[in-house]
């Protein structure tokens, strides 16, 4: 959206077989399928068993497992090109998957890659692709304490400043350009931090690819969420703007009608 070269929507390059990023029988074509060699993909909702009301949990939080679930975005939120996912894109494994040595910079590699911008595993999660942007949307709900969540958002901050350009290296030996600035969010919740990502390659036939990543993480009382929205071409920022909104309404929602039934 911001950048020049970006690919037309709905339409992947030839050359990012060049990256490994396009999936056997060309099953990968929108970067959207899992790859034979890609990790689990985000399911398109964890599920936890039922559970009545609960206590405050370790985390923090005062939420029961199924009031988390209901705090969840869907589809229906983000607009009619919306779908749930089909499988973890490509471009994670052929992208995300890197080294650098500059420093927090290898941290946010890492926790883009393993989806833990919170870190630790998500409490709940949702994956959903829009396919005609070849863009894929995971959503999840942390289980870590307020503090902890705070020091992340401080965290995130810092990266502008201190990861604004730097480069790394996939596990296919390419170079890749990565560049941090900061997203502007709405101003809802508690606290929130968003950023944005561009991760720009060349082939070795000396073609371009550029992946782009929204991010954010956003603090509601004593619970969090945090995205990534992104994809080979442009990051959809109405739908990175919805998601922000929406979920924090919702999970601000869902604890209000926590507390009305203790």
């Amino acid at each position: 959206m911001r950048y020049e070269g970006i690919r037309p929507r709905g339409r992947l390059p030839r050359f990012l077989t060049g990256l490994g990023l396009l999936g056997i029988g060309g099953c990968a074509a929108l970067t959207l399928k899992q790859p034979e060699t890609a990790r689990q993909p985000l399911p398109t909702i964890d599920r936890p068993a039922a559970s009545s009301r609960a206590p405050v949990r370790p985390d923090g939080s005062s939420l029961t497992d199924a009031q988390a679930q209901a705090a969840l975005i869907g589809q229906s939120d983000l607009g009619a090109a919306w779908t749930a996912t089909s499988g973890a894109a490509t471009w994670r494994d052929g992208m995300l998957k890197a080294s650098t040595s500059a420093g927090e910079c290898q941290k946010l590699l890492d926790a883009l890659y393993s989806d833990q911008l919170l870190g630790g595993p998500a409490r709940v999660a949702v994956g959903l692709d829009d396919p005609g942007a070849g863009a894929q949307l995971r959503y999840q709900i942390g289980a870590r304490r307020p503090s902890d969540v705070d020091a992340t958002l401080d965290w995130l901050r810092t990266l502008p400043a201190d990861c604004a350009r730097f480069t790394a290296v996939t596990q296919q030996d390419a170079q890749e350009d990565v560049q941090v600035t900061e997203l502007a969010l709405p101003e809802v919740g508690d606290a929130r931090q968003g950023l944005h990502i561009t991760v720009s390659a060349t082939t070795k036939d000396d073609q371009d690819v550029r992946l782009t990543l929204d991010v954010a993480a956003v603090r509601v009382g004593d619970d969090a969420f945090a995205f990534t929205n992104g994809g080979l071409g442009d990051a959809p920022n109405d739908a990175t703007q919805a998601a922000v909104q929406v979920g924090a309404l919702r999970l601000a929602d869902v604890r209000r009608q926590g507390r009305a039934e203790v």
